[in-house]
């Protein structure tokens, strides 16, 4: 019987309250919310009363309801966490019938709102150098996110080399409305550009095709400003906000705006690209941003495999996936078709589907960590 019972408990770590239950003719609808709130959530590895994802249980009779709350709708173990749930209620009673409701709601630090933004979760997508693909990455992580039933805006920071409008196949110029402030105060503001329900903000719109800009800190610094503060971005769950390559000026003003929900660094697996990636890891935690971590992209017979993977390891930073160099790649942004390629069957989408779980979930791990933003460290 002892040994019974330590096998029990080898799968089901709160096996007292399981044979609580049991003890009972009928376990209550709070029992039943203690029971659950003790599984582990795969993901994250921590009691789903803890992450405060279970919304309410219910008992008539054999019908037992629970209805869970997950953090994202890109949440990746949906169908796993249900079983866990379903065979720790079968295991404390078994007559009940269990039936598990799911819904999602993202939350974030909601850190735009000093600026008047209505965003649960601001994430940058950068890299050391150019030419990795990270406008590719940004793009194709709004496009999954919206895909999976998140509410997404993608803002174009990449203010000299503006590509987003070419790849999201978006056109025409944002619309300036006049509205009052919060203050009663009349106020303009820009209505970003919906590319099959991704707004879009991007210096690419204001410019004509082929020109160049050329401006110095100061004119950035403002372009920049106005993007977040002055656009109608309504509420969102996320925000990506597409960098340019590097570690200058538009990181740190980005960062003295708002409080980032993270940074995600995109590379390709040889050296040269991995010193610069590594580089803007650093001014990333120079500026008390969380490293949402590596992606590889671009990964195969020509560049390479796993070289983000290793010094993901050796920074002790995530790993957020691997996206293979498939022509299907080029073609789809050739054509304007990210949303397409993150939804219709092709060799690139599973990978990048991936890569969005892998971020979204890595930013409720964060805020987990640091439910309020960091503190700005002015260099």
């Amino acid at each position: 019987m002892l040994k019974e019972r330590a096998e029990i408990a080898t799968f089901f770590p709160y096996y007292p309250i399981a044979e609580l239950i049991r003890s009972t003719s009928m376990p209550t609808a709070e029992q039943l919310k203690t029971l659950v709130s003790n599984v582990i959530e795969p993901c994250t590895e921590k009691p789903l009363g803890d992450l405060r994802m279970i919304r309410d249980t219910f008992v008539n009779g054999n019908d037992a309801r629970v209805r869970i709350e997950l953090p994202t709708p890109a949440y990746p173990e949906t169908k796993k966490l249900e079983e866990l749930i379903r065979q720790r209620i079968k295991f404390a009673a078994a007559e009940l019938e269990p039936r598990i409701e799911i819904q999602s709601t993202v939350r974030g630090k909601d850190a735009g709102g000093r600026i008047g933004l209505n965003v649960h979760n601001i994430i940058a997508v950068g890299s050391g150098k150019g030419g990795v693909g990270k406008s590719t990455v940004s793009a194709a992580l709004a496009c999954g996110l919206h895909s999976m039933g998140c509410r997404v805006g993608l803002m174009d920071a990449d203010v000299y080399g503006p590509s987003i409008p070419h790849m999201m196949n978006a056109k025409g110029q944002p619309a300036a409305t006049e509205m009052k402030d919060e203050q009663g105060n009349r106020v303009m503001r820009m209505e970003p550009i919906d590319a099959g329900g991704v707004k879009l903000m991007s210096m690419g719109f204001f410019i004509e095709q082929g020109q160049s800009v050329v401006w110095r800190g100061p004119m950035l610094h403002k372009a920049l400003t106005q993007f977040l503060k002055d656009s109608q971005w309504g509420e969102l769950d996320y925000l990506i906000i597409d960098l340019p390559p590097g570690t200058g000026d538009v990181a740190l003003t980005l960062a003295q705006q708002v409080s980032l929900a993270g940074a995600v660094v995109v590379c390709t697996p040889q050296q040269v690209a991995l010193l610069d990636a590594i580089k803007a890891v650093d001014m990333y935690q120079k500026v008390n941003v969380p490293i949402l971590g590596f992606v590889e992209n671009m990964s195969g017979e020509i560049f390479g495999r796993g070289g983000a993977q290793k010094v993901a390891q050796e920074l002790k930073v995530p790993f957020l996936g691997e996206i293979p160099m498939h022509g299907c790649i080029r073609e789809y942004c050739d054509r304007g078709q990210i949303m397409e390629m993150m939804t219709e069957e092709n060799p690139s989408r599973d990978a990048l589907r991936r890569m969005c779980q892998n971020v979204a979930m890595q930013v409720f791990k964060e805020l987990i960590k640091s439910p309020t933003g960091p503190v700005l460290e002015i260099l």
